[in-house]
């Protein structure tokens, strides 16, 4: 029997009212019910309040002090405090709108307490009270999400019959062998503990159980996906001398770091497969991409192909074509640049040429995606800041050709967990080492009111013939927050710095505006840059060597050092400066760990522990999996484990025949994944 196809209503006990109100809930079938999980568990084993933290929930016992004290308030909303002694300790146990206990309250009673403990006020606000002295067993109780007319204990209730009736028809997926080489629970046992645990081990094996069999699933989708696109995506294997592309690398005025040698291997075995590349390459600020990007263009061209590079700005793609142009021009190799300023014959010209295969590489703006853009043979295509773009606009430019090679490149370190989940399908290269020589950038964290020192020590540097920018959190004052602008800051240091030219961008500016401001910059024909964080994907200043961020608690570690990355970028020692008077502790330990370490990708683990995945990419990003129970921090090494596991199942010739392989094979013919039915 599917019990994903039996209504909830075939449960005895579950009429149509209940029906509807489990509806809301999202719960349909009876797997829906049985599969409904807790978001937390309420611990109401006693606990000593010397060991009980600073806002965390905890059940302890104590004796009534004083008579309760009880406030009302409008709309029948009351108040009831009342001191109790625990151990030791005196302290005042609150209980919103549960008036009648004022008479069941008397001074020298038991009560055992479950509530939230605020170590500064001494203050506990309770959500459940026992009076008496209470049995020392291990009590677990599940909370689950509820809304309307539904209660927790009506849910558990509900689950209880659930499992009753149909808890020995719960389906198995993972197979003996796998269960049996993990020790791992059967599924229907799992499910019914992380229900009704009796010890806090049987949660712990329950929850391991669940959380493989969650992340196997997804990583079996996603090396399906893998697999079927290297094989129905045979690119055309680029055939480059070896000896050629090494005279390249031997030409170049500097030597390639051991992390760049590394990723430059990997990328060219993926060129010269029968498979088309699928690469995503990962490098902090500074690593030396761009290198890795022009050996990768000159391996395609010496195969007879040509090269594409695609960036989300004007300006950007100019320092590209500078940059590209000084290592592949003395080759003889022709690079051009396509944006939408590039007009009239210009423009006519270049596309003829490139049609008729004498452009060898095209860096450009979304221009390059154009119905006009023909190439002769487009055999690597390269994105920069890929997440900048759209999933079609990638595909457009990856259609310029017969199945080219694609790499996406990207400055902001994502954290291994994230990569292994979010790009499952690419095979993910990372550079973790910076160039020799390159100037560490000097971080420091200063309170709003050393902003006189902060603004003096950048005018030295002004004086000196360098710039600056100053970030702001928001482009104008607002109601809400009370926090730096922009706006406001760009006329205040207008005032200050009287003598240089302060200049402003934010988000509400015109591309072109905003291309206008950032070449002024450049062009050190603006001193000061004050900024919102559009400035964060930008430019290659080298003579910026300041960077001054307001309200800096308001963002990410990982945005910080972006933003941090926007100087260091020539010879002269340069500094970043934290201004912020952060109240929680997390933004005191951001501003703590980001004066200690500038290594983006230790900054970026710790990111996501701080703020979660969710945070990380932003709302907007939809590329994060929304697991039930698994956590992709915490439980990072299951992770690992379930996608080499997926990773052998799909490659083998059992998972399609053998018949413990089944109930897997259903799950990925129910998402798709055999047909490759996925975006991009």
């Amino acid at each position: 029997m599917n019990l994903n196809q039996l209504n909830v209503t075939e449960i005895s006990g579950i009429g149509e009212s209940k029906r509807e109100v489990l509806q809301e809930l999202g719960i349909v079938s009876v797997m829906d019910l049985l599969e409904y999980l807790p978001f937390r568990y309420d611990n109401h084993q006693l606990k000593d309040l010397a060991d009980v933290k600073h806002e965390e929930r905890a059940t302890i016992e104590g004796k009534v002090h004083s008579e309760p004290s009880l406030r009302y308030f409008p709309r029948k909303k009351s108040k009831l405090s009342i001191r109790v002694l625990i151990g030791r300790y005196l302290i005042t146990a609150v209980f919103f709108n549960q008036p009648y206990l004022k008479k069941q309250l008397t001074p020298g009673q038991t009560v055992t307490l479950t509530g939230k403990w605020d170590a500064h006020k001494m203050t506990m606000t309770v959500n459940d009270i026992k009076f008496g002295i209470q049995p020392q067993d291990e009590s677990i109780d599940p909370v689950y999400p509820v809304k309307g007319e539904m209660s927790v204990k009506q849910v558990r209730r509900l689950i209880k019959m659930g499992f009753g009736q149909y808890g020995d028809q719960v389906e198995e997926v993972l197979p003996v062998s796998t269960r049996d080489a993990y020790k791992l629970w059967p599924r229907s046992k799992a499910l019914y503990s992380l229900h009704f645990p009796q010890s806090f081990e049987h949660l712990k094996q329950a929850r391991r159980r669940m959380v493989y069999e969650e992340f196997l699933l997804f990583q079996l989708k996603m090396q399906m996906f893998r697999k079927i696109n290297r094989e129905q995506s045979a690119g055309e294997t680029l055939n480059f001398k070896e000896e050629d592309v090494q005279k390249f690398i031997s030409s170049l005025p500097f030597p390639l770091t051991g992390a760049q040698g590394r990723v430059t291997g990997e990328i060219l075995n993926d060129m010269s497969s029968p498979y088309r590349m699928n690469r995503l390459l990962q490098g902090d600020v500074g690593s030396g991409k761009t290198v890795v990007a022009a050996i990768a263009l000159y391996a395609a061209i010496a195969s007879g192909t040509q090269g594409a590079l695609m960036v989300p700005t004007e300006i950007l793609a100019e320092q590209h074509f500078q940059s590209l142009g000084q290592l592949l021009g003395p080759h003889g190799l022709t690079v051009e640049l396509l944006t939408s300023s590039v007009k009239g014959k210009r423009r006519a010209d270049i596309l003829s040429r490139l049609a008729a295969g004498e452009v060898d590489v095209l860096i450009g703006t979304h221009a390059l995606i154009q119905d006009e853009v023909e190439f002769f043979k487009l055999g690597l295509v390269i994105t920069d800041e890929q997440h900048r773009f759209g999933v079609k606009q990638r595909r457009v430019l990856r259609e310029k050709g017969q199945s080219p090679d694609v790499l996406f490149m990207t400055a902001t370190p994502i954290p291994r967990t994230l990569a292994i989940s979010v790009f499952g399908d690419m095979d993910v290269s990372v550079i973790d080492e910076m160039p020799a020589g390159r100037k560490a950038i000097e971080t420091y964290w200063a309170k709003h009111h050393m902003l006189d020192r902060v603004l003096g020590f950048v005018q030295k540097e002004l004086d000196q013939g360098r710039q600056a920018y100053v970030i702001c959190p928001l482009i104008e004052e607002s109601d809400k927050l009370d926090v730096q602008n922009a706006i406001d800051v760009h006329a205040q240091l207008q005032q200050y710095f009287q003598q240089y030219n302060v200049g402003l961008m934010h988000g509400r500016l015109h591309s072109l505006e905003k291309e206008e401001v950032m070449r002024e910059f450049a062009e050190n024909r603006c001193h000061v840059l004050v900024s919102t964080t559009v400035v964060e994907v930008g430019v290659n200043v080298p003579n910026a060597t300041i960077m001054v961020i307001y309200d800096a608690e308001r963002f990410g570690l990982s945005q910080l050092h972006q933003l941090r990355g926007r100087v260091g970028r020539g010879s002269d020692q340069s500094y970043c400066i934290l201004i912020a008077d952060p109240k929680s502790e997390e933004g005191k330990e951001r501003m703590r760990i980001m004066t200690e370490t500038s290594d983006g990708f230790v900054l970026s683990e710790k990111d996501l522990e701080l703020r979660g995945p969710g945070d990380f990419f932003g709302n907007k990003q939809s590329g994060l999996p929304d697991f039930r129970i698994a956590d992709i921090v915490h439980d990072y090494r299951v992770l690992e484990v379930a996608r080499n596991d997926a990773s052998k199942l799909v490659n083998s010739k059992a998972f399609y025949t053998d018949d413990s392989y089944a109930l897997l094979r259903d799950y990925l013919k129910q998402t798709g994944a055999f047909s490759s039915e996925r975006l991009d």
